[in-house]
């Protein structure tokens, strides 16, 4: 009998859209303790089956073939068996259409290993931080604040959020919390498609980065005193980068240091 790969056991999934979900996922052995904004990988097999409201690929995969791909991880550094993830639903991908029909108590494979540069902690002490996500790449920013939100008491910190609908904006009640909680914090959500009763922002990211709302938060763009993190749809990247280039910004590297990082993906 073949050997399953699986090492980790699901104990959560909370659906806010039908393609859209966080998923809490127990590993059965500890990993190390990691550094808020990395990734690990997960997977299952081809075998598993498919959500309801998938499309089904053109390409097949074999049965006993482990299809995994690479997620931020959402959870505190500090949980290190316990680990959450936010995941959107591509229908005709390979893996996500068999993640979302997991259930409770499913299993799955979760990689031994933690992975990238893109470290929240990399800011130096006396710089404020402004994180800047669209979709699902808000993840690594809700292990930040939920790893070191505490210790930072004196650093200015900002979160722009972009979606599409209101009910994109995942963690909207957890942020909406923090910024409630600590004076230090402010949450920006943004859509491009809000219904008549939203009172937030709207439009794209970087038209509100250049309107002084920032400013009025006591948040300076200049890369001696605030770093920016990016992550998320490339073409967001792009114009945020091409915005914050126009101020000296430089991007950061294992090589060179500088004020801006960006998580490729």
């Amino acid at each position: 009998m073949e050997t399953s790969p699986y090492n980790a056991t699901v104990v959560g999934k909370i659906l806010i859209t039908p393609d859209l979900m966080v998923l809490r996922v127990k590993t059965d052995e500890p990993r190390n303790e990691f550094q808020a904004g990395q990734f690990t990988n997960i997977g299952l097999m081809g075998c598993e089956l498919r959500s309801q409201n998938s499309v089904i690929p053109m390409e097949s995969v074999q049965d006993d073939f482990l299809i995994q791909r690479s997620y931020s991880i959402s959870s505190a550094n500090h949980e290190t068996q316990h680990f959450e993830f936010y995941i959107s639903q591509v229908k005709s991908g390979q893996l996500t259409p068999r993640l979302f029909n997991l259930v409770q108590g499913s299993r799955m494979w979760l990689d031994t290993k933690i992975f990238g540069i893109f470290q929240l902690n990399q800011t130096p002490k006396d710089c404020n931080i402004v994180m800047i996500a669209t979709g699902t790449g808000l993840a690594p920013y809700i292990s930040f604040l939920r790893s070191h939100m505490r210790e930072n008491d004196n650093t200015k910190m900002a979160i722009f959020h972009g979606a599409a609908y209101p009910w994109d904006l995942g963690y909207l009640s957890e942020l909406q919390f923090i910024q409630n909680t600590f004076p230090n914090f402010s949450y920006f959500p943004t859509l491009l498609k809000p219904d008549p009763g939203w009172t937030g922002l709207t439009g794209y990211i970087e038209q509100h980065l250049d309107s002084g709302i920032l400013e009025e938060k006591g948040i300076i763009v200049d890369p001696e005193k605030t770093h920016f993190y990016l992550c998320g749809n490339p073409k967001m990247v792009t114009s945020v980068c091409a915005f914050l280039e126009k101020r000296n910004y430089t991007k950061h590297t294992k090589k060179k240091l500088g004020a801006l990082h960006v998580e490729e993906y």
